[in-house]
Formats: structure tokens, sequence, C-alpha cells
């Protein structure tokens, strides 16, 4: 089985948040995705946390300083809002 992985690096800041809250919605409990980013995505887990607490778990594969990879699960039902929901990158 192949790693879920989106690569933000190469997408435009715009595109970020929806291109991951697409690809966490099309999910089933119990899978994930890895985000790999040049930052670390922490507004991002804020952002989703105020949106759909409780539905992921969010676990740093690795921190920085050049590299962060953060793999996101979903743990029940839920989803994001795919219109426009870019917060900070």
């Amino acid at each position: 089985m192949t790693e879920n992985i989106l690569d933000v690096t190469v997408l435009e800041p715009r595109q970020k948040h929806p291109a991951i809250f697409i690809r966490f919605n099309d999910l089933k409990i119990g899978e994930s995705f890895i985000i790999h980013n040049d930052h670390d995505p922490v507004p991002l887990y804020y952002q989703m946390n105020a949106q759909i607490p409780g539905i992921f778990q969010w676990d740093y594969l690795e921190r920085g300083p050049e590299t962060f990879r953060v793999q996101v699960t979903r743990l029940q039902e839920g989803a994001l809002p795919v219109d426009g929901g870019r917060c900070c990158g």
C-alpha cells in the first residue's frame, strides 16, 4: 500500500487549505494522509480543530526546520468546508 501524500509546497497559497480539506473529506474513518510542507502547518491544525473538533488526529512525522510532514487521520464522520477555507498557509 502506498502512502497518501499531499505535497502542498507545489500549490499556490490560496489552493493549499481547500486541497487539504478535499483530501481529508475523501478519507474513510481510520484512513489518513500526509501533508508535506515547507513550514509548520500548525495554523491549519487550529483551523481544523475549530471546525471539526475530535474528528481527526494530527501527528507530526517530521518537524522542520525545512521539511514538515504531518499525518492526518480521520477518526469520525465530519466534513471541512472547501469553499475558501484558507487561513494561514
